[in-house]
């Protein structure tokens, strides 16, 4: 059921943002008075059809994609029978090449415009949440996952400055920029030192990973019991909603993650049963102070939750801004116009090999993955948000078969005022697609390899 949820939200994304796409460029072709054979979401076969105004519009079966069929136009298609013939006035190649040019970014202009609408729309309806880490420091400061601690953070620091400079949330060190910036550091002080952890240049890398965020860093909380497993340790002795672990195995207790520290150290890593026989907890209810020591035999947890947030903590902890529609422009435009930034810098840190493809790279089950099982309106729209300018960006390549190709083609042709020959066209096309192809085909086998059945 999950991955038909996974699956529902990357179709009904895609099939957005392709027909926004396809629908630029139609809009400019008839605009210029150029013919439009086909509008199709998706490639065939065709499922569904109707013609209106000369154009067939169609929903096909494959949805990753799309594409306008604009006569005389050397595209997907590769129909060079209709090429071979004298050019008619309403076909894409006897217009000038100024209006063939504007057809071309047509697409791409709409992407951009769309993000652009939907940040805004996302910094209207939901405003934002942030985390201080003043807060935060106060509070014994951060808890450290394994994806922090790979670069030399731990658990208790506290992040005082990002290269160097002050930042107020939570949020701030975990933003592309901040992870993609060069020669980044965190200054942290640890036990009453000030010491500067750098930020390797393929960090971001392990935020491409559904775990990556959760295993960096958080506040730190307290033990309060949230729940329980069933027939866990924690269920077997009667531990309950509300208790406090104040202690385990004679160590004082402030923090969750020392709980898991300590026991940790009580579990053997390579069978994942305990070394310890046996388990004392101190346990604070109500008044009560409740001790207990019990058979820790083939156990791995105490099997108790802990709420990572509690209200005092988020009354004090969290900031909450709201925006009126008209301070919501300008501040989802830039937000925009950060996110395709951080994506052309991405890009050019794959290109220059300080980013790995393949852990940088993801395909639709990565895409989908991202906008997890449960249906939320808000991450939603924020992923296809960000779809839609990285589809402009992706699209304005210079790679035959893509906008880009045909915008390379037509800005030679305005500045040399020589037109390429069809022929070359056509050839520039086939190995344009061919490279997509095979691009394709590494991407969806890069997703293929990095499911947990083969990690």
């Amino acid at each position: 059921m999950d991955w038909m949820i996974m699956l529902a939200q990357l179709l009904l994304s895609l099939s957005f943002l392709v027909a926004v796409h396809e629908m630029g460029h139609l809009l400019a072709a008839k605009y210029f008075g150029m013919r439009v054979e086909q509008f199709s979401i998706g490639f065939p076969p065709k499922i569904w059809s109707f013609k209106k105004g000369g154009t067939e519009y169609a929903l096909s079966a494959i949805p990753l994609g799309g594409y306008v069929k604009i006569s005389g136009m050397i595209d997907e298609s590769l129909d060079t029978e209709a090429m071979k013939k004298d050019p008619e006035p309403w076909e894409f190649r006897s217009k000038p090449a100024w209006q063939r040019l504007i057809v071309m970014l047509g697409g791409i202009f709409v992407n951009v415009i769309v993000g652009i609408l939907i940040f805004i729309g996302i910094t209207y309806a939901f405003g934002d949440v942030y985390i201080l880490k003043d807060e935060i420091n106060k509070n014994g400061g951060f808890y450290v996952g394994p994806a922090g601690e790979s670069i030399g953070l731990k658990t208790g620091d506290k992040i005082l400055k990002i290269n160097g400079q002050d930042y107020k949330y939570l949020q701030d060190l975990i933003k592309p920029e901040t992870l993609l910036s060069t020669n980044g550091f965190y200054t942290v002080e640890r036990q009453g030192e000030l010491i500067d952890i750098a930020i390797p240049e393929n960090f971001i890398q392990k935020f491409n990973k559904r775990e990556g965020p959760g295993n960096f860093l958080m506040n730190r909380f307290s033990p309060v019991v949230a729940s329980i497993a069933p027939k866990s340790l924690a269920d077997r002795i009667g531990i309950k909603e509300g208790d406090r672990i104040v202690e385990v195995n004679g160590t004082t207790i402030t923090y969750y993650d020392e709980v898991q520290k300590l026991v940790r150290a009580m579990t053997d890593t390579t069978s994942g049963k305990a070394k310890a026989d046996s388990i004392s907890l101190k346990v604070v209810r109500g008044k009560e102070v409740l001790t207990f020591h019990e058979s820790f035999k083939d156990q791995a947890t105490i099997g108790f939750y802990s709420t990572v947030m509690s209200k005092e903590f988020l009354d004090k902890a969290t900031e909450t801004i709201s925006y009126s529609f008209f301070e919501s422009i300008p501040k989802g435009t830039e937000r925009a116009f950060s996110t395709l930034a951080v994506q052309v810098k991405a890009f050019g840190r794959i290109i220059s090999g300080a980013l790995s493809p393949k852990e940088s790279l993801s395909g639709p089950i990565g895409i989908m993955q991202a906008f997890g099982n449960e249906w939320d309106w808000a991450r939603f729209w924020s992923l296809t948000g960000v779809l839609s300018l990285v589809l402009a960006f992706m699209n304005l390549l210079p790679i035959p078969a893509l906008d880009g190709g045909h915008v390379m083609f037509l800005s030679y042709e305005i500045i040399s005022r020589r037109k390429p020959s069809d022929k070359f066209l056509e050839v520039a096309q086939k190995v344009g697609m061919v490279f997509l192809l095979a691009l394709m085909v590494f991407i969806f086998a890069n997703d293929i390899l990095k499911l947990p059945i083969f990690n």
